[in-house]
């Protein structure tokens, strides 16, 4: 095989196929196998399925030219004519001389890209000022184009192997949305069926505690079905992108207090401890902040019931930051990255009432704000959810 010995290539191969990153494996080839097929720059250009233009999928300058911005340097016309014929396209200068300016002698070799058993790219050397390209030359050309195909084929089957797990995992998410939400609306429907129906009998007579009773158990989930019912609006509002915003400057430490304040009205035994920066003013909407707020307090009722809350403000300059820690059990590393996902419950918390709705509507205003919210979580220790949102500008 000339100077190319059949165990240097195989140490090659195997260094490219060993690389996760694709990139990282066209980096190994060409760098590799420069030393028997000297190019100074090298380009894969790949067909848009819709739009039919080239694209750069992968571009390296190696020696002469990595300055330079003519045409030539990146072979686009080259690509062209390639991906036309279907075949590979050699470009020689017409006047070669040693006295003129080597930029101005690009030799240029197109290689088709055959991916899924489809020509639909091209792979392109340039080599300014020679030497020409021999048989030997274009056969290691073929040969690194057959391995590029490869590598990117076997890119976009990864992208596709990703993109199918996560409508799977979507897929499963629904279906137990589908569950959990009947079981959620049947519930409190239930409830209100049998207090309602039990007050309309006409054989017993109920005195007025009683009566007040089953009406308050009545009012209770009628309000709880609602709140159920909001969310899944909002939720498809938020994913459509058709909720609607009233932004103003908002003072959150101020608005964390009075939800604190309201949410301890319904629940006495939560204990919430305050540690709050005075923070320059946000543009946002305090009405959905509040909603956002109100979730991560509902959380640490249901998932750390008795646990101590520490809510904590920060100023960052031009970004504020919150961060509500309770004390609870914790939530395993492994569920963290989906716990913003919609339809998400952590597994084995049948037994909280939830849709596994609440934390994506919490991720989507947040983002609506321009700002991110993320957790940390330590097993027996506590889990914490943190917000950081810009200041407002215009202050």
């Amino acid at each position: 095989m000339d100077n190319l010995t059949l165990s240097f290539l195989h140490t090659v191969l195997k260094e490219v196929q060993s690389k996760h990153d694709w990139k990282a494996s066209l980096d190994t080839l060409f760098t590799s196998l420069r030393g028997s097929f000297v190019f100074d720059n090298v380009v894969i250009y790949l067909e848009d399925s819709q739009s039919k233009s080239l694209d750069i999928t992968y571009a390296r300058a190696m020696g002469r030219g990595k300055t330079a911005e003519a045409d030539a340097v990146w072979g686009e016309r080259v690509a062209t004519e390639v991906l036309a014929t279907k075949k590979m396209v050699l470009k020689e200068p017409k006047h070669l001389g040693r006295d003129k300016d080597r930029l101005a002698q690009p030799h240029l070799l197109g290689m088709p890209l055959n991916i899924a058993s489809r020509i639909c790219g091209a792979l392109v050397f340039i080599r300014f000022g020679g030497p020409e390209y021999s048989d030997l030359h274009i056969k290691i050309a073929s040969l690194q184009a057959f391995w590029s195909a490869a590598l990117i084929e076997r890119r976009d089957l990864q992208e596709a192997r990703t993109e199918l797990d996560s409508v799977q995992r979507q897929m499963r998410l629904q279906d137990d949305f589908v569950s959990t939400i009947s079981h959620e609306l049947r519930t409190p429907l239930g409830f209100i069926k049998g207090y309602s129906t039990s007050l309309l009998r006409q054989d017993t007579k109920w005195d007025d505690a009683t009566q007040r009773e089953f009406l308050n158990i009545i009012d209770e989930e009628a309000d709880r079905l609602t709140r159920l019912i909001e969310d899944m609006l909002e939720s498809a509002r938020l994913q459509s992108k058709t909720l609607q915003f009233k932004f103003s400057p908002v003072r959150v430490d101020a608005l964390v207090r009075d939800v604190a304040t309201r949410v301890n009205t319904h629940h006495p035994e939560l204990k919430i401890e305050f540690e709050l920066d005075i923070l320059p003013p946000v543009l946002g909407d305090g009405v959905r902040l509040s909603q956002v707020f109100e979730n991560l307090f509902s959380n640490a009722i249901k998932y750390a019931p008795g646990s101590r809350l520490k809510i904590s403000t920060k100023s960052l300059g031009k970004r504020v930051l919150l961060a509500f820690a309770d004390e609870g059990e914790g939530i395993p590393e492994d569920f963290l990255p989906f716990l913003f996902e919609r339809f998400y419950r952590v597994p084995g918390e049948r037994t909280v009432t939830g849709t596994g709705l609440g934390l994506y509507i919490c991720k989507q205003i947040v983002m609506a704000h321009h700002g991110k919210i993320w957790v940390e979580s330590v097993l027996d220790q506590g889990t914490t959810f943190f917000i950081e949102l810009p200041a407002d500008p215009t202050l």
